[in-house]
């Protein structure tokens, strides 16, 4: 296509509700308003969503970044890569999906990170004056925000003094701080440090309500990753254990906490099982619909929330200015919210990227 075009008879996600069939003008790679010389494309009253934002992926090559896109997923907020060139080289690539990254993440000597991803020996913070210096050196390896890994007190993961320490280091450099929490001990851990962001949620006993209150509070936001949640129960014979997960989803939905969709896609060798970039978003979305929300309410957590939430402001909102990052698809999503999984064409800041076949099973 040209680098001017115009979407008729578009029918657009607007944050809350679908618009009656109008007219989205993209020119060099952003919305635009004046459809002159733009050649027109007749969509036929698909919808137009924002594209898609998943706010817990793991991105070692191009093929995921494309594997994203080939679903609608046109940002990645990647939360843990090495070596420190990958994500580099990656945020280079044009017509796929962007990416942001954390880099080397922060764990404990004996956690579960520690004994399963081979991660290398500067990834372990044990001593909170060790903390301000780990921050500057990720900051200056280009690090968008920083990655905890925390685990239940007594567990292997950085101690609470640790955990206080790198936030206070990350907040200093304007950093954000994303902590991973999969019990209610790390949860607690994560809300006493000061983390902005909190990915997972626990498996088994869901999170206090006292600690959801906190996160209320204290402006904090969860991304649950229900799809990994789901595979990690099953795999330790803990199936009804995931009733505990969508539970705390329900109750944070309740409390008005601010909920992100993300997945923990990754094709990590070795582990048990892989989640598939882009395809498992839609299953995501579909079980925050299950725990509660509402179809826009789930969209919005892919789109206008992660973008506003991350920092990204040119991107998550159909408007004039931002970033044409855009997914089309065959159906109402707010009818039915598997039909995100239907997508139709895809645009990456306004350059088409291949789609994939639509699927509706399989999509863990």
């Amino acid at each position: 296509m040209t680098d001017k075009f115009a979407l008729v008879n578009v029918r657009v996600f607007d944050g809350w509700r679908l618009t009656d069939p109008t007219l989205v003008v993209v020119e060099n790679g952003l919305i635009g308003q004046d459809p002159a010389g733009a050649e027109r494309v007749d969509v036929h009253g698909a919808v137009l969503l924002p594209g898609l934002i998943d706010a817990h992926v793991h991105v070692d090559d191009a093929e995921s970044l494309h594997a994203l896109a080939r679903h609608g997923v046109t940002t990645g907020l990647d939360m843990a890569v090495w070596p420190r060139e990958t994500p580099a080289a990656l945020r280079a690539l044009t017509g796929t999906a962007d990416l942001r990254s954390a880099g080397l993440p922060a764990i404990g000597p004996g956690g579960n990170h520690a004994r399963m991803l081979g991660l290398p020996p500067e990834a372990i913070v044990t001593e909170p004056d060790r903390a301000d210096q780990w921050v500057a050196d990720r900051v200056a390896e280009g690090s968008d925000y920083i990655k905890i890994v925390l685990e239940a007190p007594g567990e292997g993961g950085p101690e609470a003094d640790v955990a206080r320490a790198v936030v206070e280091a990350a907040h200093a450099r304007n950093r954000q701080v994303v902590a991973h929490a999969t019990s209610a001990g790390a949860y607690a851990m994560a809300l006493d440090a000061g983390a902005d962001h909190i990915t997972h949620c626990p498996i088994g006993a869901p999170a206090d309500p006292a600690d959801v209150t906190r996160m209320l509070d204290q402006g904090r936001t969860a991304t649950p990753t229900l799809v990994m949640m789901r595979e990690i129960a099953g795999f330790t014979g803990r199936p009804d254990g995931f009733a505990g997960s969508m539970a705390t989803v329900t109750r944070l939905h309740a409390a008005c906490v601010p909920i992100l969709a993300g997945t923990d896609a990754h094709v990590q060798p070795g582990l048990p099982f892989q989640v598939r970039h882009g395809l498992s978003l839609h299953e995501e979305l579909r079980l925050l619909v299950e725990a509660g929300l509402s179809p826009a309410e789930a969209l919005r957590s892919a789109t206008v929330l992660p973008a506003h939430h991350f920092a990204l402001h040119d991107r998550g909102v159909i408007a004039p200015g931002k970033r044409a990052d855009l997914v089309l698809l065959d159906g109402d999503p707010l009818a039915d919210i598997g039909a995100t999984a239907a997508v139709l064409r895809v645009w990456c800041a306004g350059i088409e990227h291949e789609t994939a076949p639509t699927a509706t099973s399989d999509l863990a």
